[in-house]
């Protein structure tokens, strides 16, 4: 049976810091979630898995084939959806045979069974295009799909998925969920998608102290970590209540004896006791203090050892709220306006046409619709990277966009210099202070964004844009829930609850976009 076993793996990161170490863990059939915050190490023990990484110790035994879907599909330009799934020659050779041209030896090596094992991976992944469509074509979500078809045609024994709905629409993310449902052999599944992750067998939490297994689903994980940390922060408490008793007692004890030594030494001092007698009496008092001293620091290491294990047990981590100044953004002021607009790419037909809606502040829009539909598209003509057919589109100037690249930041310069590029009248304190509250502390504001993890530098552009003195009128977010872990999902939902301005959201993620509040919804079609 396939099986893929993990031994002392380990692993840091360039500049050293430790990512996590003595990793032991065995997988075989079934869906395994693996989850964890940001920057944990997730997708490094992906590739290690996969074989693109060498660990800094420890080994990878696999036992079957294994195939890796990435969080981003690189694209070449000429690059097909047939090169992508490693059928381009293969059907090349198909045609020749349809059309006389192959040569015997080729016709016995020809799979005639390609053509319909294609589009059935297709079909499984709802993706409606030819295997000779460019996927500079597609778009995020029909990439990551012509992906997951791919792995479909190959027929791994392990399938290993780096955040596979990231992308996706809502159809997309169900054809996901029907595809790991019906897998027959192993998967592991990296995701902070709270739906697909009812969906696994098993939970692996990958912390700072190393990886645990949780048998069940998502929601038998969050119930069964719950009662761990309650009874670890059980055990600390009593370790440290334990701490303190052995201490006090210590230090009655040494009053006691110092009260004792002072009548002793007035008695010795009045003459009344023999000093041979007074002599023992105090050697007795000195040995049996020396032991209750022995035996108190004993209890003492012992308590203070218990402590120490049950902190960690715990993984101290700072919890990541985002507290935000106000915009001053009145109530009904025009912060978007679009107007007749049409637009599209080459000389195709246009993807979006005439479209036209305003917001007005502090009104909350979730732009919805399928892959390929235009929501991109519509977002780079607001912020000026593409200009229109025709019509119109006029913004507050006081907008900030963060698009799924978190293209705003630099990434050759620190978290600390893109604050100050961004935020030009913000001076060191308030910068420190504001990166501080978005968990960048210390050297960690240093950080040059382009080493930072997808979720960590989402945090480091949402740290950028409202954590400055005033926040933008309006606030622009492309697809925001695709790299953050779970429970930073929760503290931005939080934050964007607290936000008083505008908010424009392209987002599949329907628990998400609930728990913000929004309250219009524009559909694009991308049929004209």
């Amino acid at each position: 049976m396939p099986s893929i076993t993990l031994s002392g793996l380990a692993a840091s990161t360039p500049d050293g810091r430790t990512l996590f170490s003595d990793i032991d863990l065995s997988f075989d059939g079934g869906r395994t979630g693996l989850v964890g915050r940001n920057g944990v190490g997730k997708t490094t023990l992906l590739r290690m898995i996969a074989g693109m990484l060498v660990p800094q110790a420890g080994t990878v035994s696999a036992n079957g084939t294994v195939g890796l879907l990435r969080q981003t599909v690189q694209v070449a330009p000429d690059e097909t959806l047939a090169d992508l799934m490693g059928a381009a020659d293969a059907l090349a050779l198909l045609r020749r045979a349809d059309e006389g041209r192959a040569t015997a030896d080729e016709l016995a090596s020809a799979d005639w069974t390609l053509e319909a094992r294609l589009a059935s991976a297709l079909g499984r992944v709802g993706l409606d295009s030819t295997p000779a469509a460019l996927l500079s074509t597609l778009s995020g979500g029909q990439r990551t799909r012509a992906a997951l078809a791919a792995l479909i045609l190959a027929e791994p024994d392990f399938i290993l998925l780096d955040e596979p709905t990231n992308h996706l629409d809502r159809e997309g993310r169900a054809a996901v969920i029907d595809l790991l449902a019906t897998w027959r052999s192993g998967a592991i599944v990296v995701s902070h998608d709270r739906e697909l992750l009812e969906t696994m067998d098993a939970i692996v939490e990958l912390t700072s102290l190393g990886a645990t297994r949780y048998g069940g689903n998502w929601s038998h994980y969050r119930a069964r970590k719950a009662l761990d940390l309650a009874a670890a922060r059980h055990d600390l408490a009593d370790a440290e209540r334990r701490v303190v008793e052995v201490e006090r007692a210590t230090q009655a004890t040494a009053e006691r004896k110092a009260r004792n030594d002072t009548a002793g030494q007035r008695k010795r001092a009045k003459g009344d006791m023999p000093r041979i007698l007074a002599g023992a009496r105090q050697s007795r008092a000195e040995s049996t203090s020396g032991d209750q001293a022995r035996l108190a620091e004993r209890r003492r290491a012992q308590a203070i050892e218990d402590a120490t294990a049950a902190r960690q047990r715990i993984e101290v981590l700072q919890p990541f709220s985002v507290a935000l100044p106000s915009t001053g953004l009145p109530q009904g002021r025009t912060v978007l306006r679009v107007e007749g607009v049409s637009a599209g790419y080459g000389a195709g037909n246009a993807i979006i046409d005439r479209l036209t809606f305003a917001m007005a502040g502090p009104e909350r829009v979730a732009l919805t619709g399928p892959n390929g539909s235009g929501k991109t598209t519509l977002l780079s003509l607001i912020a000026g990277k593409l200009a229109p057919r025709s019509g119109n589109v006029s913004t507050t100037r006081a907008f900030a966009l963060l698009d799924q690249q978190v293209s705003l930041l630099d990434p050759a310069l620190s978290i600390r210099d893109n604050f100050l590029k961004l935020n030009p009248g913000s001076d060191e304190n308030a910068c420190r202070a504001a990166l501080a509250r978005f968990m960048f502390r210390a050297d960690a504001a240093l950080q040059r964004v382009g080493t930072l993890s997808g979720g960590q530098m989402l945090r480091a552009g949402l740290a950028c844009v409202l954590g400055g003195p005033k926040p933008p009128e309006l606030l622009i977010l492309d697809e925001p829930t695709n790299h953050l872990d779970v429970d930073a999902i929760e503290a931005v939902e939080a934050g964007l609850r607290a936000y008083d301005g505008a908010l424009l959201v392209v987002s599949h993620d329907e628990t998400f976009l609930s728990a913000i509040g929004i309250t219009r919804r524009i559909e694009l079609t991308g049929k004209v």
